[in-house]
């Protein structure tokens, strides 16, 4: 008796394929041999479908030559741990308010867990990777940070120094980094960073050519609420003085402000679109906002 076969699905024409393949082509050619600092976390990080999205992207650019680094913070593992064991989350402009036993649990969650779970996804997928926090070398050395009004946010560090030799081992042993946020302070004890500043130190340090900050919205918006596909820092900076940024975005458009300054193009796109790293680095159109140092 013959064996039904299932009705074949719509299948992508051969010649737009090979379209798609031309079309990134220029792109491939242009950042062959770049790093690319790639800031992780939200619901890209979370969702293992769309974490899944990501590394594949950061694997992919690997093999065609480029040199992703990967950034990722733990905001909400952090919350849910500190929770659980009883700890009170405090946030000042979207920064955690840090006292020791928050730091380590922050060190537990973002070096103990999902470092290493990132990189054995990144190895699952065909790639390598090497887990490393900003402790480690060290590789980011901080200051104390207080609040904009002077608030004391206990171990929270501002980047002062970026050691870029770790990160080059690495990445010149064609494997990924993945970085936790957290840096050593000059007085010996362990900081909570935000994520996208390290970023952004990082990326400002190293030279990168694109900055690319995932989140969980589409990207930047004005305010009539529309999505802006590209903005000068000195717009961007607006958005922050005017108060149409808010909450996340804060810290996110100050690191991106501050990378661009220093001539680095930022990206802050939905890392919960499949694949938003490749839409936005290898196609013309692109997606989410971009803030052009050029602007």
């Amino acid at each position: 008796m013959p064996t039904t076969q299932p009705e074949p699905t719509t299948a992508i024409p051969d010649t737009l394929r090979a379209q798609v393949l031309v079309e990134a082509l220029p792109y491939i050619q242009r950042f062959h041999g770049q790093l690319l600092v790639v800031k992780l976390g939200g619901a890209a990080m979370e969702d293992p479908s769309a974490r899944n999205a990501v590394l594949q992207d950061l694997v992919l650019l690997r093999f065609v030559g480029m040199r992703p680094i990967l950034v990722h913070g733990g905001g909400r593992e952090i919350t849910a741990l500190a929770e659980r064991l009883g700890l009170d989350t405090q946030f000042v402009a979207g920064l955690r308010v840090t006292d020791e036993p928050t730091m380590e649990v922050a060190k537990m969650v973002l070096t103990g867990k999902i470092t290493p779970d990132l990189v054995a996804a990144i190895h699952r997928l065909g790639g390598r990777a090497m887990g490393l926090s900003g402790e480690d070398g060290p590789t980011i050395l901080v200051r104390r940070q207080r609040g904009p009004e002077g608030e004391d946010l206990g171990l929270v560090g501002e980047v002062e120094e970026v050691n870029p030799d770790p990160l080059l081992a690495i990445t010149e042993r064609g494997m990924i980094p993945v970085v936790a946020s957290i840096g050593l302070g000059y007085d010996g004890l362990s900081y909570n960073v935000n994520a996208d500043w390290v970023a952004a130190a990082l990326a400002t340090e190293l030279g990168a050519a694109k900055l690319m900050l995932l989140t969980d919205v589409e990207g930047v918006r004005g305010g009539d609420g529309a999505l802006i596909s590209r903005l000068g820092v000195a717009e961007a900076e607006a958005l922050l003085g005017d108060g149409t940024a808010s909450s996340g975005m804060i810290p996110k458009l100050q690191a991106a402000c501050r990378a661009a300054r220093k001539g680095v193009a930022v990206h802050v796109i939905d890392g919960r679109e499949p694949h938003s790293i490749l839409l936005e680095l290898l196609t013309e159109s692109g997606v989410g906002t971009m803030i052009d140092p050029e602007a």
